[in-house]
């Protein structure tokens, strides 16, 4: 997409520090588009914002601010939606905030598409990236596009699922779009780039500040016509975006746990607070109303055939070598042999503290 003409002027409004959303959208619905705010004299703007801001908008920091931007949006694969673009994303036009403008990179008809968001724990267990891979692959091959914000542990997980299927995936950026955060998501992030979408309506160079991702948290909410929680302790940012998510009146989705677990506690007071609890993909489809899915594998479980040998006597919690030795009459040598066999077969995780979980199977990473 080539930048149009107006771009510099929605660019110059937006980058003048100190002329925030609130006060652009003022504007815009004072006077207009940004080029007829521009051709105001400024005293008659002075009513809106500062005079300090009045100084800025028109100053060679601003102007060379500008003109990154649009040398940006002009290499291949770049873009900047505005709010009078067709490309902006009409869902995101019915929140109370929305970004004056977004910085992408990658394919932008994907903000057109039907999304769900998938988010949890940066620190994450096997089994949660596992199920967040899984039901996020299930859903891009039923055409849903799964949104999710880059950070480690369940939105990566969940991106790899989106770029699985055809729904494919956006990640919304909490810094500028040429900064990857954390950058052991870089691979991933070109990835996207190249196969989904990269969005941030931070400009150009933003550091990951603090202030910046629960504003990302309500456009990763805001895209999508659902949120699912895959999991999360009692102060993950993840409940954040799903409070904005059900303030936007958006679906909420939980994934259960255990309840030894810190991070099921989070999704167990959504589910009290009206979560709908989520077991499979087909739990997600059937509460989208208006959706039609396409053709893709169920997840939900077949009838399995009973564990067999140390499984049989692990439970789904996590548990240690002396409780197994207990529970199955057998030596910490035989408990210790068979986890390890049963950890390279990807059917048990090692955690931390020497305890160990039992993987669902084909699940194992």
């Amino acid at each position: 997409m080539s930048p149009d003409p107006g771009l510099a002027s929605w660019l110059q409004l937006a980058l003048t520090p100190g002329l925030g959303p609130a006060t652009f959208q003022r504007l815009l619905r004072q006077y207009g588009l940004p080029q007829a705010i521009l051709q105001r004299k400024r005293a008659e703007l002075a009513s809106f914002t500062t005079p300090a801001v009045l100084a800025a908008l028109d100053s060679e920091s601003v102007a060379q601010a500008v003109a990154r931007s649009l040398a940006w949006a002009h290499q291949p694969g770049h873009s900047i939606v505005t709010l009078a673009d067709e490309a902006y994303p009409r869902p995101l036009l019915e929140i109370s905030d929305p970004p004056t403008l977004l910085y992408a990179h990658g394919r932008v008809e994907l903000l057109s598409r039907v999304a769900l968001a998938i988010v949890g724990s940066r620190n994450a267990t096997q089994q949660g990236e596992a199920n967040a891979e899984a039901l996020a692959r299930a859903l891009s091959a039923a055409g849903l596009t799964i949104v999710s914000g880059l950070a480690l542990g369940i939105d990566a997980a969940a991106h790899r699922g989106g770029l699985a299927g055809p729904g494919s995936t956006v990640a919304v950026l909490g810094t500028g779009i040429d900064v990857t955060y954390p950058s052991r998501n870089a691979a991933l992030a070109a990835e996207i780039a190249q196969h989904g979408l990269l969005l941030s309506e931070f400009p150009l160079g933003a550091s990951p500040a603090a202030q910046n991702f629960p504003r990302r948290n309500r456009l990763i909410s805001g895209l999508a016509r659902g949120c699912l929680v895959v999991e999360a302790a009692l102060a993950s940012g993840s409940l954040i975006t799903a409070r904005a998510a059900a303030e936007q009146g958006r679906d909420v989705f939980a994934i259960p746990g255990s309840i030894h677990s810190p991070l099921s506690k989070g999704c167990h007071a959504l589910i009290k607070s009206g979560a709908k609890l989520v077991e499979s993909a087909e739990d997600v489809l059937t509460e989208l109303s208006g959706f039609r899915p396409s053709g893709y594998a169920s997840t939900r479980q077949t009838a399995a055939t009973p564990d067999a040998g140390l499984l049989a006597h692990m439970g789904h919690d996590p548990v240690d070598v002396d409780s197994l030795c207990s529970r199955a009459g057998m030596s910490p040598e035989q408990v210790s042999s068979e986890l390890l066999k049963l950890e390279l077969d990807g059917r048990v995780a090692a955690l931390p503290g020497g305890l160990y979980q039992r993987l669902e199977k084909g699940q194992g990473r």
